[in-house]
């Protein structure tokens, strides 16, 4: 067999994250996997017509993670972001100087409800540093116009805004800054939900339009030419990621997004597809059960939503560790920022 050796790991006390990647890639299993994430995400920030899509589910920004986030989007590593409401609200928390304890998956959850803490498995919050947080984001909701009907784009953009005028370094802040355009499609499923009901009780009615948000976002396929995706996490944020390279082409009646070539078409329909070169997933779902938000990137070869002449990797790994890990890696090979698409520039105001 062809096959390289695996060349087992030699303990160096000078050796950087880095130099550690390039010795995990030579081994197996999901440490291998790792060493692959990094590897195709670096191929995808350094080629230079690929828009780098970025799904960011789960609750981690109160594990501390949410400052990575912000660090892509300042390096330029990140076009298009799609989280959960929960990672681009309990970020907030931080931001506006409150605080999230470590603690224990072993605790007397009664006490912690009577103290006034909610628990994110080892991670304990404060209720009242958290409706604060969620009282601010009402207060914005009231600076909107009533007779709107926004997008979760145009509202994270319009947020991001507000919140830079405030100093609040939240990720829709650090978004607003790089002109990366933020759509969160299960967005009410959060503070933001919770903040839109405040709001209400205070005479202000908030609507959020889903089907705006989605012709935004498959609008954008128009300024692209290929795209790289990366998933920290599943869940909604992946698969509507996912659905960018299938489902955009319906917008248009010869069924092809203007503009826009290297599409492929299948038997039996007038579809075009166009498939994600790079792909890459941090999960600790099992496929077999359904997760993974639908399938594995083989699996979505099928869809077209993946491409065999592309590259894809999915690390089976807990995303506390594997992003910490896959970001500094980043900063140790990477010296110089990327320009970035700054595709928020193609919406009016």
């Amino acid at each position: 067999m062809k096959n390289p050796k695996v060349e087992a790991i030699e303990v160096k006390s000078s050796r950087k994250i880095s130099g550690l990647m390039e010795a995990m890639a030579k081994t197996g299993f999901q440490g291998k996997s790792l060493a692959r994430s990094v590897e195709v995400f670096e191929r995808m920030i350094k080629e230079k017509n690929i828009t780098i899509l970025f799904g960011y589910a789960g609750s981690l920004s109160t594990t501390g993670q949410w400052k990575i986030i912000n660090w892509l989007l300042k390096q330029g590593f990140i076009d298009i972001l799609v989280p959960t409401g929960a990672n681009i609200s309990e970020d907030i928390v931080e931001s506006m100087g409150g605080a999230y304890l470590q603690g224990s998956h072993v605790a007397d959850n009664e006490k912690l409800f009577h103290e006034g803490y909610n628990r994110y498995y080892d991670v304990y919050g404060s209720e009242k540093e958290y409706l604060k947080m969620t009282e601010l984001i009402a207060d914005f909701i009231m600076t909107l116009d009533e007779n709107h009907k926004y997008s979760s784009r145009e509202f994270l953009g319009l947020f991001g805004k507000w919140l830079k005028k405030k100093s609040i370094r939240s990720i829709v802040t650090a978004a607003y800054e790089a002109n990366v355009p933020v759509f969160c499609p299960a967005i009410i499923d959060s503070p933001y939900g919770d903040a839109a009901l405040i709001a209400k009780s205070r005479g202000f009615e908030l609507t959020l339009d889903g089907v705006k948000d989605y012709i935004e976002f498959m609008q954008l396929g128009e300024k692209v030419k290929s795209t790289g995706v990366v998933y920290i996490g599943g869940g909604v944020p992946k698969d509507f990621i996912q659905l960018f390279a299938v489902t955009g082409d319906l917008l248009y009646k010869d069924r092809e997004v203007p503009g826009r070539s290297g599409g492929h078409k299948r038997q039996g329909t007038d579809e075009t597809y166009y498939p994600h070169k790079y792909a890459i997933q941090v999960t600790a779902d099992a496929p077999q059960w359904g997760g993974l938000s639908g399938c594995t990137f083989e699996e979505a070869v099928t869809w077209g939503k993946e491409t065999n002449k592309g590259e894809y990797v999915q690390c089976y790994c807990d995303s506390t560790i594997a992003l910490p890990i896959i970001s500094h890696a980043l900063a140790e090979r990477i010296k110089s920022k990327r320009s970035g698409k700054r595709l928020s520039r193609n919406f009016n105001g």
